[in-house]
């Protein structure tokens, strides 16, 4: 009988998380080298972003520590792509937010995050120059060390619906704007809400996983930008969707991620309006 998320033993939940924060760890220590020194040349990928030596270290680093302990996982990396089959999956973006590491202020992180029979169970997000590391396995809850060292256990907000004291943070949009009807949509909730930012990347993911904001909304992405961001987030209470309301997988290019609440009332407007792009 095969063995599913759900039944995976708690010894191997701690062991799986002790060797993804030493992969992060070693992932760090390139990063921190470079982004000190700005020791590293910028090559374009072929979808116009950029990527250094410290990308490509980095991902070596992780996946280094990863195939000491688990030697038969397969790893999907962002720069080097997928590779091995089987039903444990290691997703790894080794500097998501490269933009911001090659331009030299600090928000950016590497992400770390198991999936195991198609289903997201573990995740680290390291923002060493931020100053913050979040993590999550299923079923055990979602952490946050701060810039102080402390490490807290971490609740999303009890936001219900939009008003004065609601806070919203979107990050890509290029997707969302392309498609008149919903993009009314966002500035529905742009006028409903109290406050609306964009931090972008991991960092209000961290927000929403302490309960600092209320709503997250992106339609451009990939998996390996939020899939160890889905596992804190929800082992932080919230929910995690696409603007669909569909599952997170491999193939999602959009999140909406909130308190429960909250994330099913804007899923009932994004749903109510068709995503149809301009031609």
């Amino acid at each position: 009988m095969s063995t599913t998320a759900a039944t995976l033993p708690r010894d191997f939940f701690a062991t799986a998380l002790e060797v993804a924060q030493r992969a992060a760890d070693a992932a760090e220590m390139v990063i921190t080298r470079r982004y000190r020194t700005h020791d590293f040349s910028i090559t374009t990928k072929a979808d116009a972003t950029p990527v250094t030596e410290a990308d490509r270290e980095a991902e070596a680093e992780i996946k280094r520590v990863l195939r000491a302990q688990f030697p038969q996982h397969a790893c999907y990396g962002e720069e080097e792509g997928r590779e091995g089959e089987g039903d444990f999956l290691w997703l790894i973006d080794p500097i998501d937010g490269t933009r911001a590491f090659v331009r030299g202020y600090p928000f950016f992180s590497t992400q770390i995050a198991l999936m195991h029979a198609g289903e997201l169970v573990l995740g680290v997000s390291a923002a060493g120059a931020f100053g913050e590391r979040a993590w999550a396995v299923r079923g055990g809850g979602a952490f946050l060390r701060g810039r102080d060292g402390r490490v807290a256990r971490v609740q999303v907000s009890g936001a219900t619906e939009f008003g004065p004291r609601s806070a919203v943070s979107t990050g890509n949009l290029k997707s969302l704007a392309a498609s008149p009807a919903r993009w009314a949509i966002l500035a529905d909730i742009v006028r409903e809400t109290g406050r609306i930012r964009g931090y972008g990347d991991f960092l209000h993911y961290h927000l929403l996983a302490r309960g600092a904001i209320d709503l997250v909304i992106e339609s451009d992405l990939n998996i390996l930008d939020i899939a160890a961001l889905v596992v804190i987030v929800r082992e932080a209470g919230g929910v995690f969707t696409d603007l669909d309301g569909g599952a997170v997988g491999l193939a999602t290019t959009s999140a909406l991620a909130g308190p429960p609440a909250l994330h099913a009332h804007a899923l009932r407007m994004f749903q109510a309006t068709p995503a149809r792009s301009v031609s």
